[in-house]
Formats: C-alpha cells, structure tokens, sequence
C-alpha cells in the first residue's frame, strides 16, 4: 500500500501517502482493490473448505467405530430391556427384584469391570495407531487374566446379596427374592471377564462390524430362549436368569471363534506366555480404569437403593427403574461415542499426532451433542407414553410422568460427559478422571440429592435433581481438563509408553 501512494509524482506526494493510509487504502486502482478481495474471499472459501473435508473425514473414521457400536451396545442392552418387560409382566414384585438384581448386584460388577477392560482401549488403540499389531492380542489375553482374578474377588456380592439389601434398607421381602436372582446371575457375571476384552480388542482393530453382527445373532437367540424359558415353561424369575445367562455366553463363544479361527491374523497369534509379563502394571492401569468408570456406573444405580428408602418404595423403584432403562437404553449412544472417542484419540496419539486428537475430540463432542438433543426432544413430547413399555399399572405411570423430564435432561447431559471420559481413556487420564468422579459425584452429588430429597421433602425427584447437579460439575471439570491439554505432550507419552509395553519379554 505504502509503495502504490510513494510512487505518485509531486510535492505533496509523502502527505498524499499518510492521507491514504489514515483512511485505511492507499488509492489503489480499481482492478487492484477487485483482484485483493478476490483473493481475500478465495482464501476464505478455500479454509471453509478445507475445514468442511477435514471434518468429513474424520467424521467418517469416527462412524466406522460409532454406527456398528451403536448397533451392538443397543441390541445388547435390549436384552436386558426384554428381560425386565418379561419380569414387569410376572407382577410388580417380580419387576422391582430383577430390576434391583440386574441394576445394583450385576450393576455395580459389570460398572467395575467394563472399566477395567477400557484400558484396552488406551493400550490396543495406541499400539493399533503405532502398527505394533501384534500387541493387541497380548494386551488382551493380560486383559483376560485381569478379569477373571477380580471377577472371583467380587463374587461374595452375589452370594450375599440379600443380606447387603437388607441392611441398605429393602424390605425383607423385596430383598429375599432379588438375593435369589442374584445367585443365579453368577454366569452372567463370569461372561463379562471374558466378553469385554473380546469385544475392545476388536474395536480398538476397526473390526466393529464383528461386534455388530454377532449382537444382532446374541438378540435373536435371547428372544427365542425368553419365549422358551419363561412364556413355554413358565421358569419365572429363574427362568428370566438363565436365559441372559446363555445369551452373553453365547455372545462371547461367538466372538472368541472369529478371532481364534483366523478373523484376526495380525493381532492374534495364539495363546503366549509374554502375556504374564507386565500384569502388575496392567492391574494397576485396569484397577484406574474401572474406579473411573464404575464410579460412574454405580452413581445412578445408588438412586435406584436410595429410592428403596421412601415411602411407597415398590412404586418408586419401578417407576425409576422404567427411567434408569430409558435412560440407559439412550445411553448406548454415547457410550458408542465413548468408545469411539477413546479410540479415535489412541489412535492419533500413538500415531504421535496431537493435533489429530484434538480435532477428533471436537467433532466426537459435537456430534454426540446435537443426537442428545433429538433425544431430548423425543423425551419430552412423549412423556406420558414411553412407560407404556413395560406396565399397565397407572400409578406407575403416573410416577414415570413426573420424573420425564429429569430423564430428559440427564439424556441431554449425559450426551456430553461419556464423550469426555472417552477422550481421558484414550489419553491415559484414567487415575486423574477417578478423582475427579469422586469429588463430583460422592461428594457433591449424593450429598445434594439425599439433602433434596429427604430434607425439602421433595422425594425420588430431589434425589435425582441433586444428581444431575453432580453430574454436571463432572462435565464441567472434565471439559476445562480438555480444552487445556497440550496434545503434542499427550503424542510424546502414548510413544514412551508404547515403547515400554511393547518390548519383548
């Protein structure tokens, strides 16, 4: 600008040029002011566009994760879903004893060891993104062992279920015969040591089509042995145990036959003893990993036992048991964006692109954002209907009614949080995220839902209002703990560590 003013002719050419660019031009002809904005708007369209391909194609590396996961975690969480439908339909005992079974007994196991089995998804996915392939199949036969030794320790659980119960304040009665399903559910139990690292370990490779298909099969055969068992012979509570029992063993028989009969040639070579390398420094990694996640697991599932201590308890627990289902039916979305953040992230860290990972955080976020807002809205227009899935009783109903629209709102912030947990367990955060969980949810939340609950009398809608209001700060600190990362520090850690883990015992 300041060379086409000085090249004007005459005295008064130097004031000429300070009157130019005080206007903000320095008399430029025409065709140069054109050609300027021209290239100006060219370079804007072509950032735009940019931007716009990037974030298709990491969409599309996402989706590949996502969609079948989605798939898999829904149909799994079905079954379930029919499960429950069947016991709501034997009487509203029947509902309240396997709702307590399978949300608090096998609840609070499956929370402890699907986080576990997440660190997978830090050692698979960051060795998948750094080509040590043949990793993958040790880290998950340490996986294995791993499991299987907690699964043991956590069996007295199950045997004296009824006793806990009690003594958390459930009626004798209510207590008895959800301590008498709890035993038969010992199988399901073992079928998640040996099921969650099959079902990471083929994630972390891309494999998700697997996991997907052999979901769809695992439904089709729990549809038929619930007719069979329960509507045939009439089995009743047992009958309803035995049947999730097969159909998750039959899930995992499916999935191990793929890998060992050659499905995954790369990463899976056998059964090795260099899996017995490392366990101690796998068990602590897995140990951060499921106090993270069952945490998290186990916070709604003590609203259900709080809930057992109000008034007209039977009610209470079966109208939130029909939203904690709701809820954790939607849920499978997130936690499909939880997994595929999780690995996304490893993915490009062991990669040692930081970058990446950033930018796979914010699309993962958003994406999973505007579906928790469809949810939202669905929620909210059928408030007065969606129970209608599982009881005919108008009480129930009526209770469900009422807490819609905090279910509404916990789909929404629930859209956000697995999202963020997904990006600590492909960065490795695991130890940290565990404190933070703690203080938000157990010091924070719990405190506020029994003093809104009980205190301001405002029932089963206090407790879980308070909740929420954990669950938030959760969010809120997990997100400040994202936004400030230095990604290409997070890059330079998940290659030391690869080094380190993969060596050659």
């Amino acid at each position: 600008m300041a060379m086409a003013a000085g090249s004007r002719r005459g005295g008064d050419g130097d004031e000429e040029r300070r009157v130019g660019l005080l206007n903000g031009h320095a008399r430029k002809p025409d065709w140069q002011v054109v050609a300027a904005a021209s290239a100006g708007e060219e370079d804007s369209s072509s950032s735009n566009t940019k931007l716009g391909r990037r974030v298709w194609e990491e969409s599309k590396k996402l989706w590949v994760i996502v969609a079948p996961a989605i798939f898999s975690r829904v149909v799994t969480f079905s079954m379930n879903v029919i499960t429950q439908a069947f016991a709501g339909h034997i009487g509203d005992l029947e509902l309240a004893a396997i709702s307590i079974a399978n949300t608090v007994v096998v609840g609070f196991n499956f929370g402890l060891m699907l986080g576990m089995a997440s660190a997978l998804e830090t050692l698979c996915g960051q060795a998948f993104g750094a080509k040590k392939y043949h990793m993958l199949g040790v880290y998950m036969q340490r996986s294995w062992i791993v499991l299987f030794g907690c699964a043991v320790l956590l069996l007295p659980m199950y045997f004296f279920a009824e006793d806990a119960l009690l003594l958390m304040g459930q009626s004798p009665e209510l207590s008895a015969m959800a301590g008498k399903v709890s035993i038969w559910f010992i199988p399901l139990h073992f079928s998640f040591a040996f099921l969650f690292p099959l079902q990471r370990f083929l994630q972390c490779q891309m494999k998700n089509f697997v996991n997907a298909a052999v979901s769809g099969v695992a439904l089709c055969i729990h549809l038929f042995v619930s007719w069979l068992f329960i509507t045939r012979f009439q089995y009743g509570l047992v009958g309803i145990a035995l049947t999730l029992n097969f159909s998750w063993w039959a899930t995992a028989a499916m999935l191990f036959a793929y890998v060992a009969c050659g499905g995954c040639p790369e990463t899976w070579h056998g059964f090795s003893f260099e899996a017995l390398a490392d366990i101690w420094d796998f068990v602590k990694l897995s140990t951060a990993s499921g106090v993270m996640l069952c945490l998290e697991n186990w916070y709604y599932r003590i609203l259900v036992l709080l809930t057992g201590n109000l008034k007209n308890a039977a009610i209470a627990v079966d109208a939130l048991s029909i939203c904690m289902t709701i809820n954790g039916w939607e849920m499978m979305i997130p936690l499909a964006f939880f997994a595929g953040t999780g690995i996304r992230v490893a993915n490009e860290l062991g990669a040692g692109n930081g970058k990446g990972a950033r930018f796979a955080t914010i699309v993962s976020t958003l994406t999973s954002l505007v579906i928790g807002l469809f949810f939202w809205v669905l929620v909210m227009c059928l408030h007065d209907k969606f129970a209608l899935i599982f009881t005919s009783s108008a009480v129930v109903l009526e209770a469900v009614n009422k807490l819609a629209i905090l279910l509404a709102f916990t789909i929404l912030l629930n859209s956000i949080q697995p999202v963020l947990s997904g990006v600590a367990v492909g960065s490795g955060w695991q130890s940290m995220v565990a404190y933070v969980n703690i203080g938000s949810y157990y010091i924070i939340g719990i405190p506020m839902g029994i003093l809104l609950g009980w205190l301001f009398n405002l029932g089963v809608l206090g407790i879980w209002a308070g909740m929420i209001g954990g669950t938030a700060v959760q969010t809120l600190i997990l997100a400040i703990i994202t936004i400030r990362c230095n990604w290409e520090e997070e890059a330079l850690i998940a290659s030391t560590r690869m080094d380190k883990w993969s060596e050659v015992r």
